[in-house]
């Protein structure tokens, strides 16, 4: 048996999962963006794990870049927890071996494991969350480049720069992310709106959408077109056979049906791209372990690493 971690930068999901990436049971809890509590948080869950199951290794799905050895040379959003190496800590805490990996490129590896890419040899996979992973496959290997940064599609800036400033602004990250793009923007545009009701939740804005709120609809609107954007950028670099998308929003049916709609706008548009399209230019489709991949794929690490 396993622990897994899918850290976050609002919670971290966790669960017991079995050799064959099976959850046995899973939940929950707020992300501390402290680092002693971060930690005592973990172990609580680990040591709660042990008093009923017998547990063999750790794997921790951890957003930003995660270099071989465990160490965190950032963290996404939690910027508290750069620089930390949770292999190193949590080994010598629990006395169990330990893995930890990119979160977009955990999901990448379950989708291999035992979800919608297990024909694939070549394909991209993106986690829609508080920002934007990423995870490479080629040849049926994780690409993490050479200083296991591959991947952070989230930088990519696709818009007209601001004229000074950090010019993330018009970053993938700041466009397209679940909360750091579509929540965040829709709460500053609906600040001016009388009346409004800001929302956390990416779900109810697609529901104020489809009810017709024009706010709403104008948001979710410029995200799919930022994110067509992206996906053709990243379609023409790779040339994968299949764009895996995750995160929570990916099990929405209205998301999708949009999103495949201004795809197809976005790419007939695009002259060289629309020659291609039905022929070499890849599907994007969902997830199929959604909200657990990260999980299942911090496990699967561990997993390899103690069945070589």
């Amino acid at each position: 048996m396993y622990v897994g971690f899918d850290i976050g930068g609002t919670s971290i999901k966790y669960g017991v999962l079995d050799e064959t990436g099976a959850i046995l049971e899973k939940s929950a809890i707020p992300t501390s963006y402290e680092p002693a509590q971060f930690y005592q948080d973990l172990l609580t869950i680990i040591e709660d794990a042990q008093s009923r199951h017998t547990i063999d290794g750790i794997g921790i799905s951890a957003p930003g870049i995660v270099q071989k050895d465990g160490f965190m040379l950032t963290a996404g959003a939690i910027k508290s927890l750069y620089g930390e190496n949770f292999k190193a800590v949590l080994e010598a805490r629990t006395g169990l071996p330990v893995a930890v990996e990119n979160d977009a490129n955990a999901a990448a590896i379950a989708e291999k494991w035992i979800g919608n890419a297990q024909e694939a040899a070549n394909y991209l996979c993106l986690v829609l969350g508080t920002g934007v992973g990423g995870g490479i496959v080629i040849n049926n290997q994780v690409y993490r480049g050479a200083h296991g940064m591959a991947g952070e599609f989230g930088w990519m800036v696709i818009d007209q720069l601001p004229e000074e400033g950090n010019i993330e602004e018009s970053s993938i990250n700041k466009k397209t992310a679940v909360v750091g793009g579509l929540i965040r923007l829709y709460n500053l545009a609906g600040a001016a709106v009388p009346g409004f009701e800001p929302t956390q939740d990416a779900k109810e804005i697609f529901d104020r959408a489809q009810q017709g709120e024009a706010l709403a609809l104008k948001l979710t609107d410029q995200f799919l077109t930022d994110l067509s954007v992206g996906l053709i950028n990243l379609i023409s670099c790779f040339d994968p056979e299949l764009v895996l998308i995750g995160g929570g929003i990916s099990a929405n049916p209205y998301f999708w049906e949009r999103l495949q709609a201004r795809l197809t706008i976005t790419e007939t548009r695009h002259e060289a791209i629309n020659y291609l399209r039905g022929q070499t230019i890849a599907p994007v489709r969902p997830a199929k372990l959604k909200n657990d991949a990260g999980l299942i794929g911090a496990v699967y690490q561990i997993h390899q690493q103690l069945h070589r």
